[in-house]
């Protein structure tokens, strides 16, 4: 399935797991999806919720809310430490994988340069929820019944609106983005594309 997805959709699944690594979470749900799609910026996913006025860190702050921040004693421990000199941890991070790439702080180097980490060989991978496979099960489908022999951002959203139920489709509710808006956003978006070609999706 994933050789049909878009670079932009691509990368909002990788950006998905850095973003579940980010709130120190062990899975990647559909919130994770959400955030993935909103930090990729480019695609038409995002576009629609910059429309209905959803933002990276507003999401982030909604989702940390919800479901909270993964513990780790260790990791509070040394990041309160760094807190009381004046180093965020959590916004460290962030600003390097913008800069190199998710999971960049989980590489090693070694003498012939940087190894790859186990994660890296998919022993220490986040795994996908069942509900955030049913979302990219159901883009697919989305991608599917409009004709499309690809899938955008734009489905992975279609997707997440149309599971319903996850902590995404809790997020785009609080704010007023109901499925019914969000489908016909999407819809309007892919319109404007096919007026002007050469948009990523």
């Amino acid at each position: 399935m994933f050789e049909r997805f878009t670079d932009p959709a691509r990368d909002a699944v990788v950006l998905a797991q850095g973003e579940a690594r980010l709130l120190r979470h062990n899975y990647i749900g559909s919130e994770h999806l959400l955030l993935g799609i909103l930090r990729e910026g480019t695609g038409l996913g995002a576009r629609v919720l910059d429309r209905v006025g959803i933002d990276l860190d507003g999401a982030r702050a909604d989702i940390t809310r919800v479901v909270g921040a993964g513990p780790t004693e260790e990791y509070d421990r040394d990041a309160e430490a760094l807190r009381a000199i004046g180093i965020d941890v959590d916004e460290v991070r962030r600003r390097i994988e913008e800069t190199f790439g998710p999971g960049a702080l989980d590489r090693r180097p070694n003498r012939r340069g940087w190894r790859r980490t186990r994660c890296e060989h998919g022993l220490g991978r986040i795994p996908f929820t069942p509900r955030a496979k049913k979302v990219l099960e159901l883009s697919l489908r989305e991608a599917i019944a409009l004709g499309h022999g690809y899938i955008g951002t734009e489905h992975i959203l279609l997707g997440l609106v149309r599971e319903g139920e996850g902590v995404a489709a809790q997020i785009l509710e609080g704010h007023g983005a109901h499925g019914r808006e969000i489908r016909r956003l999407v819809m309007e978006e892919i319109e404007r594309r096919r007026d002007h070609p050469g948009r990523s999706a």
